[in-house]
């Protein structure tokens, strides 16, 4: 039997890079070299895309100061991943470049404005990951008092991608003429006002700038809660996933999949990629001493609580670490925090804290050949459709990526589960090459 290919992607911020580990020279990573020298080595291991995280407001949850996040160096400083965005997408030529942008940050005019011209700079190679920023904070920064209900701003972003939809198509595919003869660039007549009204927002269009290389960038979304779910499966052309193992991977696959057919889509044109963080050494021993390591300090469990907290808006610090986590619910991200809390688990926050705060959906440790080994079969076990890389705590350095595209991936390629070229030339088609 064939091997069951997968996508493959990585998740990244663009914020500080290896500054304390002893392995790793420190970067300064603010003019964005390290992160386009990142995006060659992914497109040289031949990954589909490479995502760019973002958040708009450093958070005072956790302990109700800034103090844990500013020194990890966690949620702060972070730059702008847009421009970041052109300046990969200018020195790569196949690797697909997707930007988180915020529907609190922009009207829907300006980010379709934005999108439209990275996938021209790109060359039908940008994706959109759409986010409703859910910390308070970061709505204060924009002039609001209160984010509205997690339930509210789902509807408005829906009514918000319809906006950005209807602009992407204001310009019809062969609106660009160049007719010489007629003195016409552009034919009027196929360019069209939106004339949008809705609940929430209003524009006349059209887009001022020419049709995307795509039609329209591709779109990636993260939903956790029944609502995220339902947002993503009508909307988004791949669904960033983390999920409790190869069961609750597979459980996920399927509900969203159906959700996708219930709003009349075909569910195989939308790819679930889970967030994993694999541990590679060269020996299964070392592996698991690096897993140990790394993950049990109390400088990671605080690390992964202030994550944690500033994603749900909930203060996990006053809670016993060997203790079970009560249930809560908030007005943040409630699919995070039912994946961190695993409510009825039995484990203690501190055993949370290490779980969820390597960000993986399943535990890969091990040698690359054992961990591919692992990877394969878990594809099978769920259906498809790819994993998406990210750090512990999103903390990138040189040496990790190395172990992943000069260690990891030749393991999967070997085994005839990645690709080894590409064979198309925009995002959206090469995520539906399989």
């Amino acid at each position: 039997m064939a091997a069951r290919r997968f996508h493959l992607g990585w998740f990244t911020p663009f914020g500080t890079v290896g500054w304390d580990d002893p392995l790793c020279r420190t970067e300064e990573p603010w003019d964005g070299q390290f992160y386009v020298d990142m995006a060659k080595s992914l497109e040289r291991a031949c990954f589909d895309l490479i995502m760019l995280e973002d958040s708009l407001s450093i958070s005072e949850v956790h302990g109700g100061s800034m103090e844990a996040y500013l020194r990890h160096g966690m949620m702060a400083p972070k730059n702008d991943p847009a421009p970041l965005a052109a300046l990969i997408g200018a020195a790569t030529k196949h690797l697909g470049i997707v930007s988180t942008l915020s529907t609190l940050s922009y009207h829907p005019f300006a980010l379709a404005r934005l999108a439209s011209t990275l996938d021209h700079i790109s060359h039908g190679r940008f994706g959109w990951n759409i986010v409703t920023s859910p910390a308070e904070a970061s709505a204060r920064n924009f002039g609001f008092d209160h984010l509205p209900p997690r339930q509210e701003r789902y509807d408005i972003a829906d009514e918000y991608v319809d906006l950005v939809k209807q602009l992407f198509e204001s310009w019809a595919p062969d609106a660009v003429v160049r007719d010489h003869a007629t003195h016409t660039y552009a034919d009027h007549t196929r360019v069209k006002k939106v004339n949008f009204h809705g609940k929430y927002f209003r524009c006349e269009g059209p887009l001022n700038t020419v049709r995307c290389p795509q039609g329209r960038p591709a779109f990636l979304q993260a939903g956790g809660s029944p609502r995220g779910r339902r947002f993503a499966a009508t909307h988004a052309d791949c669904i960033v996933a983390f999920a409790d193992g190869p069961a609750g991977m597979k459980a996920y696959r399927d509900d969203v999949r159906a959700k996708a057919e219930a709003a009349g889509r075909d569910p195989d044109t939308i790819k679930v990629l889970f967030l994993i963080a694999p541990i590679i050494g060269p020996t299964m021993a070392e592996a698991l001493a690096r897993d140990e390591r790394e993950f049990t300090s109390d400088q990671f469990t605080e690390a992964a609580l202030a994550l944690f907290g500033s994603l749900t808006d909930i203060d996990l610090s006053g809670y016993d670490l060997d203790s079970e986590l009560p249930y809560m619910t908030t007005n943040g991200e409630q699919g995070a925090l039912d994946k961190f809390g695993q409510w009825g688990s039995g484990k203690t926050l501190r055993q949370l804290a290490r779980e969820s705060g390597t960000s993986s959906s399943v535990r890969l440790v091990g040698t690359p050949e054992s961990v591919a080994d692992e990877m394969g079969a878990i594809m099978e076990e769920v259906g498809g459709d790819g994993f998406l890389i990210i750090t512990p705590l999103m903390r990138i350095n040189r040496r990790y990526l190395g172990e992943i595209t000069e260690g990891l991936v030749p393991a999967l390629q070997r085994r005839g589960l990645v690709r080894t070229e590409y064979a198309s030339s925009t995002l959206r088609e090469t995520l539906l090459e399989f």
